[in-house]
């Protein structure tokens, strides 16, 4: 199957077609379109990929059978930055005495914090919704939907040709295979928000991004907390600034069990019990909720992945660097179910690819810009490209590090937050890599992103004037200090003290 099909028209299947693509059970559809695009999932990839191909005059039609904005807008990036938010609030007014300020005790009002979780979602979900939607011109059907064929998706009331058919059905909260946690209630991300009131003590299974920043949270907010992870925690940052962060979760109050394995959990009495096995023996950890923070899995179930001949595994639909299926040309997978990552940033990028590859014929792959990730704890942890430990795995000793830290910025000195700093990962002189930890940490990592992404020499972080005072200014001084030898050395000190000589 090729890419190069006939254009579809908006009239309806022949009845010939109709009867072809009749789903194998349930009550027949009563409607048949075709489209140039059919796109199953209104999260990130999904939306992006609907909007871009509907502007550019296509025919689209987009399924979700859940609410418009996927996992991002509803249970994940948007709700947890606006909770991260009311806990920064509550830590503000513990620290305000630090700045001459006076204030009590902060009182969490949980009813409050839900309202502005709420509000940030609302203010939001205009933008991915279905009136939206259908005003740029895309046919919205609210239904799941699945393969019939290889070039055919139905659901209930619709049965659809696609000329490419894009999956971006998502990822969901897994649960590690600990005895006992199937036989109890517990939290993920999608339930985590709607708590009727704030935990007495939360203890979370997971040190990634969702756990740490969860803890943080809920911690500042006035419940205890325990994060029990198998290894370290924040495994996918550098190892250094994963460090810094954890010290300052636990300098809150935040109880820490790294290289604990969760070997049996139960609830009675209303308590959760965890028993966590480590080097030093078993610890017993109790409390009142238990979040499940251990990863999340591709969805691709109901999908009938196996009539529209799209191949699979665990990890996503099997694609190319270019997101096409290795099985059905005609289908493209984007975001968490493309297997390449699992960032909102990421699937917005992914559907980029698929506007400027499909209907630009441009070169463009996933892979194609360095990804930059972000764990938004205080301080807040940022990364793109490499880090050193795996740049030194990939490239051996042609690694250089240059560093500058946030106690040497004279803003971060004013604003009393100086723990951080600013790394950026060399080889040959070229930006493999770079990591910040501190205070704005994921606005600041956005510079080297760029220079990296537009393959920038180190020395264009240098030739720019910074305006003063910024926490941005450490990218600038971190670049400036790889070349301290080159501009103040012996060498350097000869040829300017031959150059006075001239007149």
């Amino acid at each position: 199957m090729t890419d190069n099909l006939a254009p579809t028209s908006n009239a309806e299947t022949s009845q010939s077609e109709a009867n072809e693509q009749q789903p194998a059970a349930g009550r027949a559809p009563s409607r048949k379109l075709k489209a140039d695009l059919v796109v199953i999932g209104a999260g990130s990839g999904g939306l992006s990929a609907a909007a871009g191909a509907a502007m550019l005059g296509l025919k689209v039609v987009l399924f979700e059978k859940g609410d418009m904005g996927g996992d991002c807008l509803n249970s994940g990036c948007v709700p947890s930055k606006a909770l991260l938010t009311a806990a920064k609030y509550a830590a503000a007014a513990r620290e305000s005495s630090d700045y001459g300020v006076i204030s009590g005790e902060p009182k969490t009002n949980w009813s409050g914090v839900k309202a502005h979780i709420r509000k940030a979602i609302d203010t939001i979900a205009p933008v991915d919704s279905q009136e939206r939607f259908e005003g740029l011109g895309v046919t919205v059907i609210r239904e799941h939907a699945h393969f019939t064929n290889p070039r055919t998706v139905a659901s209930e009331s619709t049965i659809v040709s696609g000329r490419r058919i894009v999956i971006a059905t998502g990822s969901r909260a897994v649960a590690p295979p600990v005895p006992g946690l199937e036989d109890i209630d517990y939290l993920t991300n999608e339930s985590i928000f709607d708590l009727p009131e704030l935990p007495d003590h939360l203890v979370i299974l997971g040190g990634g991004p969702i756990g740490m920043e969860m803890a943080q949270a809920f911690r500042r907010l006035g419940s205890e907390v325990t994060v029990i992870e198998m290894g370290r925690v924040l495994a996918a940052s550098d190892a250094e600034h994963a460090a810094l962060a954890a010290r300052k979760l636990c300098e809150e109050g935040v109880t820490l069990l790294e290289n604990h394995k969760a070997a049996r959990v139960s609830r009675e009495d209303g308590l959760v019990t965890v028993e966590a096995e480590g080097e030093a023996g078993t610890k017993t950890v109790r409390g009142t909720h238990l979040l499940v923070a251990a990863g999340r899995q591709p969805v691709t179930d109901g999908l009938a992945l196996e009539a529209g001949e799209v191949n699979y595994d665990k990890h996503g639909i099997k694609v190319s660097d270019k997101l096409r299926s290795v099985s059905n040309k005609r289908v493209w997978a984007l975001g968490d179910v493309a297997g390449k990552g699992q960032f909102t940033h990421l699937a917005g990028w992914q559907a980029s690819v698929l506007v400027r590859r499909a209907f630009f014929k441009q070169g463009a792959t996933s892979s194609s810009l360095p990804l930059p990730a972000v764990t938004y704890t205080s301080p807040e942890v940022a990364q793109v490209g490499l880090t050193e430990e795996a740049a030194y795995e990939t490239y051996g000793e042609d690694v250089a590090v240059t560093r500058f830290a946030f106690d040497e910025n004279d803003r971060a000195i004013a604003e009393a937050k100086t723990e951080g700093e600013c790394k950026l990962i060399l080889r040959k002189g070229k930006l493999v890599g770079a990591s910040v930890v501190g205070e704005g940490a994921g606005d600041i990592i956005q510079l080297v992103g760029y220079a990296m992404s537009n393959k920038m020499k180190l020395t264009s972080l240098t030739n720019f004037i910074s305006p003063y005072p910024t926490r941005t200014e450490v990218v600038k001084r971190a670049a400036s200090a790889h070349f301290s030898d080159t501009v103040f050395g012996k060498p350097a000190r000869i040829l300017v003290s031959l150059l006075q000589r001239i007149p």
